[in-house]
């Protein structure tokens, strides 16, 4: 029997590393890949004018044919575009720490947090790390990782990628009723950013889709409870592998 593919998209100003506490614990039972989003990691930077559907296009040739995809903030974004548009990738998607549907209030945040990172790189990085760290039992070899990651960005490339995340939930949240694969939404309790709210707004949007709040979790839920989102997503592949 085959073993079912599980591909894991990282956030905005991250990398694939940020996955290693679920792709641990889920390669026992998936073949796992990580790859990194364009302008990410090793990848090359991204230039102005990027939009959803070039990340996309740019991650598309690393997932196999029926993989379950499973995107984390950006990366559920980006996950989203490709089970509308790409199905033949996509046997299930899955939505980690999601924005839907953003209220004005909410776009008026987004993009005050993109034009502190156009005036100071280096204390928008500080401040995300307080965002979705603050008040949790995370490791601080986390916290440091994930700082690591964030300064290491081309802050150009990192301000093109950020826009595709504070504007292109616009553009997509029309077609996500096309959507037609099975699907699940998974959110902290105390995510500042991506709510529980939104999280509901983004279930009740796609045809088949249900919603789930982990309690006590912030915005970086892979790293804070991964045990959580790894029995989550086990259930939810286990009962759409076989479809």
């Amino acid at each position: 029997m085959t073993t079912p593919t599980v591909v894991l998209l990282h956030g905005v100003g991250l990398d694939h590393t940020m996955w290693e506490p679920v792709a641990a614990a889920l390669a026992a039972r998936f073949t796992v890949v990580t790859p990194d989003l364009p302008g990410h990691g090793g990848a090359t930077p991204v230039p102005e004018g990027t939009a959803l559907a070039d990340l996309a296009l740019g991650v598309a040739d690393a997932i196999p044919t029926g993989s379950h995809v499973v995107g984390f903030s950006l990366g559920a974004l980006v996950a989203q575009h490709l089970a509308r548009y790409r199905p033949d990738l996509v046997a299930t998607l899955t939505s980690v720490s999601s924005v839907c549907e953003r209220t004005p209030a909410e776009r008026d945040a987004v993009l005050g947090r993109m034009e502190a990172a156009r005036t100071d790189f280096a204390a928008s990085a500080s401040a995300s790390l307080r965002r979705w760290y603050d008040g949790t039992d995370v490791p601080s070899v986390w916290v440091r990782r994930t700082e690591t990651t964030l300064l290491a960005n081309d802050p150009a490339s990192f301000l093109h990628a950020y826009r595709v995340f504070a504007t292109a939930d616009a553009e997509l949240t029309p077609e996500l009723r096309r959507v037609e694969v099975p699907a699940l939404a998974v959110t902290g309790e105390d995510d500042p950013g991506s709510t529980p709210e939104m999280t509901r707004r983004l279930a009740a949007a796609l045809p088949d889709c249900r919603a789930v709040i982990v309690p006590g979790a912030r915005h970086m839920l892979p790293v804070q409870r991964p045990e959580a989102l790894v029995e989550c997503l086990t259930a939810f592949i286990g009962d759409h592998a076989h479809d």
